[in-house]
């Protein structure tokens, strides 16, 4: 369905906004108790920089410092990624560090009851208990679920200690839940993981095709740079495919509804289109990709236990154009919703050799049980038409946090991945054991846990110790009663490191108190391969450490100290040391510790004192071979991109007469993932104080609610009362509603199904069945 816009009320309230941002460079900023101005006395602020911390873009921000306090905050100029700007989120950032209800003190539950300790006693019992596990119980009866706000450091920490020390695959992070089927997508098609291109892709390219993802809300200051370069070219579109309207859809020259799941059939039915007119670049097909055809009917894991393994088969250009025989643009109006005419506007966009194309996506593709598929169908199009790896075409898959590139995917912090390579192979494990001092034997050669399966295993009692730091999934997890419950059986013990109290330390045992950001060195890694270094600037209040610290002087006490020698002072720069060794050479090296410290963030592959923006493009990609001509897709054997022929195949669970709604979830522009640190920015929280369903104004009249009513929504899971918004800012299509998952009183996770992408372990949080009832 496509919707006639007038933009002219969504540019007076992005005038307004940017008016306000321009206004806020220096932002007064406060704790809990009052605003402290700061308005006649700029001179005495010392300004430091460092990335955001509020999503994966990783804008630079300036930091203003006095008396041994965050107050203000800016834009840094410096940066590429931003360029001085930043969101509502990243000028308010630091209010962040300032909680009344900030952990500064270990806690330890005794009798029922959580009290403080001294942090060294603390880390003892955090020690004795993992060693005692792993005794009684055998190494894979202990884990360690991290996050993509991990620092690099922390999760070189995590990873040596787990899987070099100790000698166990239980390692994983929140980012399997937001970014694992990008990572699948990108292996599947090009075998090596992150984006070909950049951000200064932006600034050349003609079309925008945003799918499924918000963002204006999710990614606003990139969203500014695809406006402003609409503002300054005129003939630029911006094309918003997405399941509900939101503010993107209003910015857009042109929006799309589609029915869940179907965006699978849209992008083979946009192939058919280019197959059909003949727009595939023909030659670019013949010398650079190559077709392939997995298993198909593959399931959801909605099993205990599941267990997938894709199988590539060869395949041609001639299969894929039988394939697509099926997805005419009538076909899949039929099933999606989309009219043809727009499908054939949507694959001429892509076709015409005169425009350069950007695909950008984020949850909308990755949280979706086909996820790895529709990562591999994006790609597709822009193989078909050789609009990929050069400036202004690319296909871009978005982050949510800061270092869910840098850390967990570089860094390699889930169960199947090493710093370099995967544990499934012998080079990469005798890679990774000889820079750590291990044998290599420590090195399980099989992966044992992702995340869903890794807290089932908690329920189960085949993993009887968890360690979480940095994250809190006991708001995030789907079905998430099961994995509550799982985390208060008697028998388990659960260990948390944060900065504020969440309904995760709710159920810990221990309490270890972290270091925040800006307390403490760090490293991030951002969407575009930017790594971005910063100093730390304040003391951490109380017995607050960072989160790295705390694991070393856990394997400290286990007897790892040999592996971990570094000092407190030194040991960010100690360990990106030694990290850097894992990636040398031209497909991945990093930049150097000093240039990074000086630089607002380096781009890798940095070989030569240069930056790599366009990887697989001979002219700037120093690992690509230029005897092979304009392309060297080097991640796979044959040097060539892969094709993947893949169906579309419905999700597990759809409305029936009983649960008769879709239900989406995802995030607002003022709150950060579930809001333990933006809930508690005054200005942030005065905006939108709790979570809301968003319902269709005739759902809602056939249903008899009215905006600001209390309904009680039900799926098969679990159940939850929250207030109903009718015609807010986001307006979903009859018979879906949508929750933000920000608000821990107001869990929504208790409603939705844990189905995940059988390739890359995801899970979907976009579709599920739902009613509601008014109360």
């Amino acid at each position: 369905m496509s919707m006639p816009l007038d933009r002219r009320a969504f540019l007076r309230r992005s005038a307004l906004a940017s008016a306000a941002a321009a206004a806020a460079q220096l932002v007064p900023v406060a704790s809990f108790s009052g605003l402290a101005a700061l308005e006649d006395e700029r001179d005495d602020v010392e300004w430091r920089k460092a990335p955001c911390r509020f999503c994966g873009v990783g804008c630079g921000l300036l930091i203003g410092l006095r008396d041994g306090r965050a107050v203000a905050v800016r834009g840094d100029p410096a940066s590429p990624v931003n360029r001085g700007v930043c969101c509502v989120k990243g000028y308010h950032s630091v209010q962040a560090l300032y909680g009344r209800d900030r952990i500064t003190k270990a806690l330890v539950r005794r009798d029922g009851r959580l009290v403080e300790v001294p942090i060294d006693e603390a880390l003892d019992l955090v020690a004795e208990r993992m060693r005692a596990t792993i005794e009684e119980h055998g190494k894979d009866a202990v884990a360690l679920y991290g996050s993509g706000q991990w620092t690099i450091p922390d999760g070189y920490v995590a990873s040596k200690l787990m899987k070099g020390a100790i000698g166990t695959n239980n390692l994983e992070a929140n980012a399997r839940l937001c970014m694992a089927s990008a990572v699948t997508g990108f292996m599947t098609a090009f075998g090596l993981d992150e984006p070909m291109g950049c951000y200064q892709d932006i600034d050349f390219a003609d079309v925008f095709v945003l799918w499924g993802n918000n963002m204006a809300e999710m990614h606003p200051v990139l969203f500014s740079r695809l406006l402003e370069r609409r503002q300054k070219h005129p003939h630029v579109k911006i094309i918003d495919l997405a399941t509900r309207r939101t503010r993107t859809s209003f910015a857009a020259d042109l929006s799309l509804l589609f029915k869940p799941q179907t965006d699978l059939a849209i992008a083979n039915a946009i192939c058919h289109e280019i197959v059909r007119n003949g727009w595939v670049d023909e030659a670019f097909v013949r010398e650079y990709v190559s077709f392939k055809r997995g298993k198909t009917d593959i399931g959801y894991g909605l099993e205990d236990g599941f267990q997938f393994s894709d199988q590539a088969e060869d395949a041609t250009f001639d299969d894929l154009v039988a394939f697509l025989e099926d997805y005419t643009p009538e076909a899949v109006e039929e099933l999606s919703g989309v009219p043809a005419e727009d499908i054939r506007y949507l694959a001429s966009l892509y076709g015409d050799p005169s425009k350069k194309v950007m695909s950008l996506w984020c949850m909308g593709m990755n949280q979706h049980t086909r996820g790895t598929w529709i990562n591999n169908l994006v790609y597709n199009i822009h193989l078909l038409v050789g609009k990929i790896s050069e400036p202004g075409n690319s296909p871009f898959s978005l982050t949510g946090q800061p270092a869910a590139c840098g850390t967990v995917r570089e860094v390699g912090t889930l169960t199947h991945k090493l710093p370099h390579g995967v544990v499934t192979n012998e080079e990469d494990r005798r890679h990774a054991a000889e820079i750590w001092g291990v044998p290599v034997e420590n090195i399980p050669p099989k992966p044992s846990y992702h995340t869903v399966e890794m807290f089932r295993a908690l329920d189960r009692g085949d993993i009887r110790f968890m360690w979480i730091q940095v994250t809190n999934p006991m708001v995030t997890l789907p079905k998430l009663n099961r994995y509550r419950e799982a985390c208060l059986k008697e028998d388990r013990f659960i260990v948390v490191s944060d900065v504020y109290p969440t309904p995760t330390t709710d159920v810990a045992d221990v309490i270890l108190p972290s270091a925040m950001w800006i307390e403490r060195e760090g490293l991030f890694g951002n969407s575009e391969r930017r790594t971005q270094h910063w100093d730390r600037m304040l003391d951490p209040p109380g017995d607050c450490m960072p989160d790295s610290w705390q694991l070393i002087q856990v394997a400290r006490r286990l007897g790892y100290e040999h592996l971990f020698p570094w000092s407190e002072e030194e040991h960010v720069r100690e360990i990106w040391n030694e990290y850097r060794r894992h990636h040398a050479g031209p497909k991945h090296e990093m930049a150097p510790y000093e240039e990074l410290r000086a630089r607002p963030g380096i781009m890798w592959p940095y070989v030569d004192g240069r930056e790599t923006r366009w990887r697989y493009n001979t002219e700037h990609d120093p690992a690509a071979d230029p005897s092979r001509g304009r392309f060297d897709f080097y991640g796979k054997p044959d040097h060539r991109a892969w094709l993947w022929i893949r169906p579309y195949e419905p999700p597990p669970e759809v409305p029936d007469d009983e649960y008769p709604f879709w239900l989406n979830t995802g995030r607002v522009l003022e709150h950060w993932h579930t809001g333990s640190m933006t809930r508690r920015i005054p200005v942030l929280h005065r905006a939108v104080p709790e979570a809301y369903v968003e319902i269709h104004e005739d759902d809602a009249r056939a249903l008899g609610v009215r905006d600001g009513q209390r309904v009680r929504l039900v799926s098969r899971r679990g159940e939850m009362e929250i207030v109903a918004r009718i015609n807010g800012r986001g307006l979903p299509p009859r018979g879906q509603v949508f929750v933000p998952f920000f608000d821990e009183d107001r869990r929504v996770n208790v409603l939705t199904l844990d189905a995940f992408c059988p390739i890359s372990k995801q899970p979907d949080y976009k579709k599920c069945a739902v009613r509601v009832e008014p109360l």
